[in-house]
């Protein structure tokens, strides 16, 4: 062989090697726009972060559907002409040794009903979730109200051309009271939505659902999936039995799964979010400089919100320096940002800080309850009562939940479960008097301020047999149960909005009644404040971001920025939407103002400072978007 022939292997043999390493560690980009960082020296420096090379798994809700037998309707039901939905009806029916199932679907008090759910996409077996149902097209019943569906198997399902619906696996059960829309509307529109409606936390998961993260085609190797595994325990870890596990398991050469931080099980966006921001690979000095630089970076308030998360990732290293700029920033938005990811690193520094950003800015609200709601301080206790005597209601109402989610258990909202259907909370407010109703994740009424009473006369019904009556000038109210082939039923109670609700729950109301009848007392103003439904603050509002220079109180002092967006909203607040799934959305979105992920600031564009005012429609008393029994005649 000659000298150039063995020249020339040797060149292939390097060549190819680097290669190989290269698919194995680098993983910079080809232009350095990801950080522009200078170090110690003045030397530009570069971040390899895992957003780079990983794409998230498992964010997206499962669509599970299902038929179920809906009993307890007063006259309204129907027997539902044969269809395959008839024929997997008949036999679950039979499957659950149901005696007599055609006898059963031919009442008028019955009706078949085709059931929908999604299911979260971090799922423990035995979690629950909120399930719609609606009548075929083809069927005789006119109305779902007062209906109880019962139980019944939630599948993925497939449609192939030519043939019937195909079942995959079965992923839930569900059942409950339905909820049904009414509207004051027209009579055709009222119809229609009587034909549908909702199971609050109906659906039970039968199986777990996990986040995960996949790599990039280029650099799929076992290899890499052990290093990002190992990248991301190193921040993220739990104990099991006394010793250390990490959350992240390589399963394949391409997917990594992920278990959720306790701190971030009601925030998984967040969680995910800062996975992305991890270093892949530095040592300790360069780490060290690099939140030096950070440091400096949220200083500018466009860029705090991304260098909060990058601390965030690092870890507790960070919380000196986040605590810093806590002390040193005079933004509220920089400053909320850093008491955000304190939070979220278990320092309990920013909780003040917190509390000022959901009063005063709406736009950092639901971030700031979120982390509110685990902060397990006196602070953050005290903070959040304090806010349930706020003028917003979804500021009142946000806290209310962030309470519960902090501690169940605490006696102040604790509250009482009433007909093992729906919890009841009353709370000491010196703020409006209000009662508020949800239609998501959990049947609840809260009331603020604990002595509201109903103004009389009073002449509702909740439910087809219960009626709550009271003369003009009575200080009792008279609730009354009449029911074929059961004992007459009489109550003499208080005015106080919260005994009438407990008294009509003893002689057996449904929540769906409960809220039937709060809806009509709302409407024939027998309610001494406002009635609200999932009043709920939201993600993907925007910020009046203060310009340096600017004129104080001119448009041009203020610039536009989006906070977040609709698919980050923590999932402690689930996104509002409307009867036929679509999400709602306060404010149009502009392609004026654009999140990016990678740079970290929204794009800004003037604005006038009173855009981003409460919507007018939340503030009418008895506004409740047609999701109630407004109507009972």
């Amino acid at each position: 062989m000659t000298r150039s022939t063995k020249m020339l292997l040797w060149g292939l043999l390097f060549s190819i090697t680097l290669t190989g390493c290269a698919e194995i560690i680098n993983f910079r980009s080809q232009t350095p726009e990801d950080e522009e960082n200078i170090d110690l020296n003045n030397n530009a420096v570069e971040t390899d972060y895992l957003a780079k090379m990983i794409t998230i798994a498992g964010t997206q809700a499962m669509e599970v559907k299902g038929v179920a037998l809906v009993t307890g309707l007063d006259g309204t039901g129907g027997d539902p002409p044969p269809s395959i939905y008839r024929s997997w009806l008949l036999d679950d029916m039979r499957r659950r040794k149901v005696r007599n199932p055609n006898q059963i679907l031919r009442s008028p008090n019955t009706a078949l009903v085709l059931v929908r759910a999604y299911i979260p996409p971090v799922v423990k077996k035995g979690d629950i979730f909120d399930v719609e149902i609606a009548l075929p097209p083809n069927s005789d019943a006119t109305s779902l109200r007062g209906g109880w569906m019962m139980e019944c198997f939630l599948t993925e399902q497939a449609i192939v051309s030519g043939r019937a619906p195909m079942k995959g696996h079965t992923w839930a059960t569900a059942k409950g009271p339905v909820l049904v829309s009414a509207s004051s509307v027209e009579d055709s529109d009222a119809s229609t939505l009587l034909k549908r409606g909702r199971v609050l936390a109906g659906g039970k998961a039968r199986k777990e659902r996990t986040l995960g993260v996949y790599l990039q085609s280029k650099y799929i190797s076992f290899r890499n999936a052990r290093r990002v595994e190992n990248r991301i325990n190193q921040r993220f870890f739990g104990y099991k039995n006394s010793q250390r596990k990490g959350l992240a398991t390589a399963k394949t050469d391409e997917y990594i799964q992920l278990d959720v931080q306790e701190s971030y099980k009601n925030n998984h966006s967040r969680y995910l979010q800062v996975i992305r921001q991890i270093a892949f690979r530095e040592n300790a000095v360069q780490q060290r400089e690099r939140l030096v630089r950070l440091q400096e970076k949220m200083m500018t308030p466009s860029l705090a919100a991304m260098s909060a998360l990058r601390f965030e990732a690092i870890g507790k290293p960070s919380i000196p320096f986040l605590k810093q700029v806590l002390q040193d920033s005079t933004s509220l938005e920089v400053r909320f940002y850093a008491a955000e990811a304190l939070a979220y690193l278990g320092d309990n520094s920013g909780a003040e800080t917190l509390v000022e950003a959901a009063r005063e800015e709406r736009a950092f609200r639901v971030y700031a309850l979120a982390a509110l709601s685990i902060i397990d301080d006196t602070v953050s206790y005290y903070g959040l009562r304090q806010l349930i005597n706020e003028e917003s209601v979804e500021l009142r109402y946000g806290a209310v939940r962030a309470l519960w989610t902090l501690n169940k258990d605490d006696p102040f909202i604790r509250g009482e479960h009433l007909n093992d259907q729906f919890t009841l909370r009353v709370l000491p407010s010196s703020g409006e008097p209000m009662v508020h109703l949800t239609r998501s994740q959990r049947s609840e009424i809260v009331v603020f301020g604990d002595e509201q009473r109903m103004q009389t006369p009073v002449a509702l019904t909740a439910g087809p047999h219960i009626m709550v009556n009271a003369r003009s000038g009575d200080d009792t109210i008279m609730v009354s149960k009449f029911k074929l082939g059961e004992p007459d039923q009489r109550k003499e109670v208080s005015t106080r909005v919260a005994d009438v609700i407990a008294a009509v729950a003893d002689m057996g109301a449904s929540y769906p009644d409960v809220a039937q009848m709060l809806s009509q007392a709302s409407v024939q103003y027998n309610l001494p404040g406002r009635l609200e439904v999932d009043a709920l603050p939201q993600g993907g509002r925007v910020y009046m971001r203060p310009v340096a220079g600017g004129e104080s109180g001119s448009s041009s002092s203020r610039r536009k920025a989006r906070v977040g967006g609709v698919n980050r909203t923590p999932n402690l607040y689930p996104v509002i939407r409307d009867s036929s799934g679509e999400i709602i959305v306060e404010e149009k979105e502009s392609n004026d103002v654009e999140e990016s992920d990678e740079a970290g600031e929204a794009s800004v564009t003037d604005v006038r400072p009173d855009e981003d005012k409460e919507p007018e429609v939340l503030k009418k008393p008895g506004f409740f978007s047609g999701i109630l029994n407004l109507d009972d005649e």
